[in-house]
């Protein structure tokens, strides 16, 4: 069965605490955090100060995708905030490798993230290095986008990489999941879902939460 990460992205921000919880209790392992900086991508969201206050109410792991512009900058701030695991865009830095250093020295997960039109391949030499593979399934930046099919494919290459180099990692995805998207994502070796609008954008978050974990069993 899947491991669910709500996105805050298309939570209620003037209830926001509430939301949580609610998908705290009804199951949801991960709270997946968007940072993005107004230029590695064109929308603007949350700071360290958000994850910090998040760390106080809730007990999951935050999981803190960082869609800007040369991540080191942020590494300690965000670490040091509470985040449980941090993941770097490999096109936003031209020192990936570092930059997963960094994180691994904090003590924290790290993880890198692809974008759709990023092969396998430009990742491949740091995989050793990371806790978890973030592979968009929409290009990122914006909420409430279609599932693309043909990212399916990279989930099952960097599972039978997984396997032939004795890798322990998870494989999440990321954007335009629901309870059919997830399952051939699932199928390929997807280990963590993310879901934004469709858990927080409906009337009972934890029926939907459920539903992606019921489509994995």
């Amino acid at each position: 069965m899947i491991k669910v990460a709500p996105s805050i992205l298309s939570a209620d921000y003037l209830n926001l605490q509430k939301d949580i919880e609610t998908v705290e209790k009804g199951g949801a392992e991960y709270l997946h955090i968007d940072v993005m900086d107004g230029a590695f991508v064109p929308s603007i969201s949350y700071g360290p100060g958000w994850v910090k206050a998040i760390r106080k109410v809730s007990n999951m792991v935050l999981d803190v995708h960082m869609m800007v512009e040369n991540p080191e900058r942020y590494v300690d701030e965000f670490a040091d905030a509470g985040a449980d695991i941090i993941g770097v865009q490999v096109e936003a830095t031209q020192h990936i490798h570092r930059a997963l250093q960094m994180i691994n020295n904090k003590n924290v997960g790290a993880e890198v993230v692809i974008n759709p039109g990023t092969p396998v391949s430009a990742i491949e030499p740091v995989l050793h290095m990371v806790k978890q593979v973030l592979v968009m399934t929409v290009n990122p930046g914006f909420g409430g986008q279609k599932f693309l099919p043909e990212t399916v494919a990279k989930i099952s290459e960097l599972n039978e990489i997984k396997k032939a180099r004795g890798l322990d990692f998870d494989i999440e995805i990321d954007g335009g999941v629901n309870n059919e998207t997830v399952v051939a994502a699932a199928n390929a070796g997807a280990t963590v879902a993310v879901a934004g609008s469709y858990v927080f954008g409906s009337d009972d978050p934890v029926a939907k939460v459920n539903a992606i974990k019921d489509a994995t069993k």
